[in-house]
């Protein structure tokens, strides 16, 4: 023993460096059978797999130019991360987009922007801006909600995010007078720090749910009158990363806390099916949307990416013909979000935001519809100049979820799915989230959020209008295609938005159905 510990300690660290690498060279070639590239070129074929692992964030730094990475490119990213520390979001120089590309968009400016005077709520606060649509008063809602921002952050499931950004999002919002949509994933004790909550559930009714899996009402019930920052109930039909696909928790990813907050059991995967078991129809669904408004007294809505057409004419034909329906619509866009999917999902099944929302509002419009409707938009909104030409389309509201991440501390690593999120938000790993500082972050959110507003009202200014939903088509131009370069929003989609009504600012903030703790 004493010659053999002797011999070890005369081994250099250069020795013992190419000791490793022999050990790994024999594994590779003799043992080894997975991977080819390290069985044919051992050791070397290591570094092809090491560069691969990191090649997002390679290309994030390295590779893309400052407007070429998709989900987000460099300039939006740094856009969205100076706006929530309040450093300088400018860019000097001149743009470096091209402007004459497909889909870029145009505001047209007024010759004379629209003047505040000393007493105009958005001079005593830049960022003032609620919904000009209060949801559920045309259905007669027994709590009827004004959002107080119109900027807001998207169905996220705790579970999907981690308790800690889940926190920093609902603290943030609760600073920025905005409401945080929770997620399918159930009411966590995250989202219950004070924040304006809407609170979303899917085919797999997670906290509402009996021992069989299908919906309780009086679960649902119960949690409205424990919880009064519930302000409404959204039903998801589907979500753009996967419309029309279920989806499994494996029993491995289920806490025991996560257990409690979705009420499934542990030890077993949890299924979430593509269909709903509480309503097979379009007729069964508006009837569940009213017995859910008049047990809990909340507006209810519906999400949905978009796809076919025929069960929306089928919904807005009989909303015609009863007086019932959904009290607001989310329209959630193909270009896919937070959630997980299969490629082929997320490339290819559901439209884009623009197409969608374009068809759906249409149908609506039709009918007379759109004044009962609080539409909202979600699908990479989060940027003043595309929130203005969503509003122009018909919007009433934004939701954003990958913004709201980036404001947080999100890198766009693309690892959501791994459990492996470098930043701690998309991620159970305790290790991972210990550097998600909870005050710093929801500030960050609340940052974004107010910085948004607020440049979104100056472009709404620089037009020549008080408020968003005063927007008409005819305001912004999109590029469509080099023979005809520039077209107005109305005759690129064919249709015009129905005119808000709409009094003032001030008749917002004296509303007395304003959210965001205003009161």
């Amino acid at each position: 023993m004493t010659e053999f510990t002797e011999i070890l300690s005369h081994i250099t660290w250069w020795m013992w460096v190419l000791i490793v690498l022999l050990i790994v060279a024999i594994r590779d070639i003799f043992f080894q059978k997975r991977h080819t590239i390290s069985h044919n070129f051992p050791i070397i074929g290591h570094i092809r797999y090491l560069f691969e692992s990191i090649g997002p964030e390679i290309r994030q730094y390295f590779v893309a130019n400052n407007r070429e990475e998709l989900p987000f490119n460099r300039i939006e990213r740094s856009w969205i991360y100076a706006s929530a520390k309040k450093e300088n979001n400018y860019e000097g120089f001149g743009t470096d987009r091209d402007i004459y590309a497909h889909q870029h968009i145009f505001i047209n400016n007024a010759m004379m922007p629209f003047k505040i005077d000393k007493n105009h709520p958005n001079y005593l606060d830049k960022t003032f801006l609620p919904c000009a649509k209060v949801m559920g008063l045309h259905n007669k809602r027994k709590k009827p909600y004004r959002p107080a921002s119109i900027i807001n952050v998207s169905a996220m499931s705790f579970g999907s995010l981690s308790a800690k950004a889940v926190e920093s999002l609902n603290k943030g919002v609760k600073m920025a007078h905005a409401y945080h949509n929770t997620g399918e994933g159930g009411l966590s004790p995250y989202h219950c720090n004070g924040g304006d909550v809407i609170f979303h559930f899917g085919t797999g009714y997670f906290g509402v749910r009996d021992e069989n899996g299908d919906f309780s009402i009086e679960k649902l019930v119960d949690m409205v009158e424990k919880t009064p920052y519930i302000r409404a109930i959204e039903i998801k039909l589907s979500q753009g990363a996967k419309p029309g696909k279920g989806g499994v928790l494996p029993a491995a990813k289920i806490t025991k806390e996560i257990a409690n907050i979705r009420h499934v059991p542990l030890g077993k995967d949890v299924l979430s099916p593509p269909n709903h078991s509480a309503f097979s129809n379009v007729p069964e669904m508006l009837e569940f949307i009213e017995i859910i408004a008049e047990k809990t007294g909340l507006p209810v809505g519906i999400k949905a990416a978009i796809g076919k057409l025929d069960q929306w004419i089928e919904l807005a034909d009989l909303m015609l013909k009863t007086g019932k329906g959904p009290d607001f619509i989310t329209i959630d866009g193909g270009e896919g979000g937070t959630g997980a999917a299969p490629p082929s999902f997320a490339d290819h099944v559901s439209l884009p935001w623009v197409y969608g929302f374009s068809d759906v509002y249409k149908l609506f419009k039709d009918r007379n519809l759109t004044d009962r409707i609080v539409f909202i938009g979600s699908g990479k909104l989060g940027f003043p100049a595309k929130a203005a030409m969503a509003f122009a389309m018909g919007v009433d509201c934004i939701n954003v979820a990958r913004e709201a991440m980036m404001s947080i501390g999100c890198i766009q690593a693309q690892v959501c799915h791994t459990n492996r999120c470098p930043s701690g938000v998309a991620t159970q790993s305790k290790w991972l989230q210990s550097g998600i500082n909870i005050p710093l972050k929801s500030e960050r959110l609340a940052q974004y959020f107010k910085t948004f507003r607020k440049e979104l009202i100056e472009i709404t200014h620089a037009a020549g209008y008080e408020h968003p939903c005063q927007f008409q088509m005819k305001d912004i131009d999109v590029n469509v295609d080099d023979h005809n370069l520039s077209e107005d929003l109305n005759k690129t989609y064919m249709y015009e938005k129905t005119a808000v009504p709409f009094n003032g600012i001030q008749a917002l903030k004296s509303c007395g159905f304003l959210g965001g703790n205003h009161k």
